[in-house]
C-alpha cells in the first residue's frame, strides 16, 4: 500500500484555517471517484432488459437484484465511518475502490448466472456504501465550513456525471461486446483510479487525527463536543436525513427503472434510451454544480439567504416531487424529456445540503460518524425503491399504469419531504445551541 503523506498540520483554531495547496486536485480526484462509484450503481439498470432476457426472471426478481446491492451497504457505511476515527480516510478509500472494482470482475465469466450476480452485487454494495460518507469527510479536511458547499456539491455532481457518462458509454459496450463486459469495464476503471490515489492521496490540513484506544489524550479531544446522540435528535438531522432518503429513494427507482421506462412504456430503441438517461444525468449534475456555485459565492460574499438553508432545500423537493408527478401522468414525449432534463433533479440538492447541514452541526472528531449515519438513513431508499416500484408494476393491470403508480408514489415521498425539511432543518440554529458554529473563517483563493 501506498505511503501517504498527511498535509502539515495547520496552528490555531479551524476557524483560522484555509485549505492547502492541493484543496482542488483531491475535489477532482474524489469527483472521478464518485463518477465510478455512480457510474457502477447504473450499470444493472443499463443492461436490465438484456439480464432479465438471458436469465428469464421478473421485474420484482430483478429488483430483487438491485436491493441485494443495498442489503449491506447502509451497515457497511455506518460501520466503516466510525473508523474514521482511527483509519486514516486515504487508506479507507483505497481499500473500498480496490474492493468494489474486484467484486465486478467475476460477471466476466460466461457461466456466471442469476446467484454470482446476486452475490456481487452485495459485495459491491458493501464496498461502496461507505464511500460518500468517507469521501466528503476526507474533502471537508481540505476546507473550512464556509468553503465546503462548492466541493460538497462537486462530489454529488459526480453521482450524475457517472450516469450521465456511463450511459452511452456502457450502452456501446453492451451494443457491441455484451451486457457482462458493462461490469468489467467498470471494475477496470475502478482499478485505474486506485493507482491515481495512490500517487496523489493524502490526508487535508483540517481533518482530525486518527485516535488509538490506547491514546487516551486524543481519544479525548475526540469526544470534544456534543454527545452523538443529542446531534442525531436535532430537527436538522432529523429532517436531513428523511429529505436524503426521499432524494435517495428517486435516485435509485430512475437508476434502476427508467431504461425499462423508457423501452417498454415510452418506445425508445436501447441507443434512445441509453441516451436519454446521459443527458438526464448530465442536467442532473449542472442543477448540482450550479447550486453549489450560488452556494459559495453568497457564502464568500458573507451574504444573507432569502430563505433559511432548510426552507429552500424543501421547497426545491417540493417542486421536483411534482416534476416527478407530471413525468409520471403526462402522456406527451416531449413533456416527459422536459421533466427528465432538470426539473426532476431538483431534489438531489438535498443531499448537498443535508451534508454540509450534518457537518456544520457536529464536531470535525464526530463529521465522519455523524456523515456515515445520515448515509444509513438515505441509503436504505436504495433498499426499499426498487423492489417497491417493480412491485408496483408487475402488480397492476399494465406495466404503464404500474409505473405511474410508482412515480405517484415517489412524488408523494419527496413533497412530504419537503414540507419537513422546510419547516424543521435549521443547521445555523442547531449549530449555535450545540456550540458547533465556526466563526471568522478567512476566504482564501485555494490554488488547484
Amino acid at each position: 500500500m501506498a505511503d501517504f503523506k498527511t498535509a502539515p498540520a495547520v496552528s490555531g483554531s479551524p476557524a483560522d484555517a484555509v485549505p492547502f495547496r492541493g484543496a482542488w486536485r483531491t475535489a477532482w480526484l474524489l469527483l472521478a471517484f464518485m463518477v465510478v462509484n455512480f457510474a457502477d450503481k447504473a450499470v444493472l439498470g443499463l443492461a436490465g432488459p438484456q439480464i432479465r432476457a438471458e436469465f428469464d426472471i421478473s421485474r420484482v426478481e430483478f429488483g430483487a437484484a438491485q436491493t441485494a446491492f443495498f442489503s449491506l451497504f447502509s451497515l457497511a457505511a455506518l460501520g466503516v465511518a466510525a473508523l474514521t476515527r482511527r483509519v486514516r480516510t486515504t487508506t479507507i478509500l483505497l481499500v473500498l475502490v480496490v474492493l468494489w472494482s474486484v467484486a465486478q470482475l467475476p460477471m466476466l465469466w460466461g457461466a456466471a448466472g442469476f446467484a454470482v450476480l446476486v452475490a456481487t452485487r452485495v459485495l459491491l454494495g458493501a464496498a461502496e456504501g461507505p464511500a460518500a460518507p468517507v469521501a466528503l469527510h476526507h474533502v471537508h479536511g481540505w476546507f473550512p465550513q464556509q468553503e465546503r458547499s462548492l466541493p460538497t456539491a462537486v462530489l454529488m455532481v459526480g453521482a450524475a456525471v457517472g450516469v450521465a457518462v456511463a450511459s452511452p458509454v456502457l450502452t456501446v459496450v453492451i451494443a457491441h461486446w455484451g451486457w457482462r463486459w458493462a461490469f468489467g469495464v467498470m471494475g477496470l476503471a475502478g482499478l485505474v483510479w486506485a493507482a491515481a490515489w495512490a500517487r496523489w492521496g493524502a490526508d487535508g490540513p483540517l481533518a482530525p487525527p486518527v485516535t488509538r484506544k490506547s491514546d487516551s489524550a486524543a481519544a479525548a479531544v475526540a469526544s470534544d463536543g456534543p454527545p452523538l446522540r443529542t446531534i442525531l435528535r436535532t430537527g436538522t438531522f432529523i429532517t436531513a436525513a428523511f429529505g436524503s432518503f426521499a432524494a435517495y429513494w428517486w435516485m435509485s427507482s430512475l437508476l434502476t427503472w427508467t431504461p425499462d421506462y423508457l423501452q417498454n412504456v415510452m418506445g425508445l430503441e436501447l441507443h434512445q434510451a441509453g441516451t436519454l438517461v446521459g443527458a438526464g444525468g448530465l442536467a442532473n449534475g449542472l442543477v448540482l454544480l450550479g447550486h453549489g456555485l450560488m452556494s459559495q459565492r453568497l457564502a464568500r460574499r458573507n451574504g444573507r439567504r432569502a430563505l433559511p438553508a432548510g426552507a429552500g432545500a424543501g421547497l426545491l423537493l417540493l417542486a421536483s416531487g411534482l416534476a416527478t408527478a407530471v413525468f409520471g401522468l403526462a402522456d406527451p414525449v416531449a413533456v416527459k424529456v422536459l421533466m427528465m432534463l432538470g426539473p426532476m433533479a431538483l431534489g438531489l440538492v438535498m443531499l448537498t445540503i443535508a451534508t454540509t447541514a450534518c457537518a456544520q452541526i457536529t464536531p470535525a472528531s464526530q463529521r465522519g460518524v455523524v456523515l456515515g449515519v445520515l448515509t444509513f438513513v438515505y441509503a436504505l431508499g436504495g433498499i426499499l425503491a426498487p423492489v417497491i416500484l417493480g412491485t408496483l408494476v408487475d402488480g397492476a393491470a399494465t406495466v404503464p399504469a404500474g409505473y405511474e403508480n410508482g412515480w405517484l408514489f415517489t412524488a408523494g415521498l419527496l413533497a412530504t419531504a419537503g414540507a419537513l425539511v422546510a419547516c424543521f432543518c435549521r443547521p445555523e440554529r442547531d449549530a449555535q445551541r450545540l456550540g458547533t458554529a465556526e466563526t471568522g473563517l478567512v476566504h482564501a483563493t485555494t490554488a488547484s
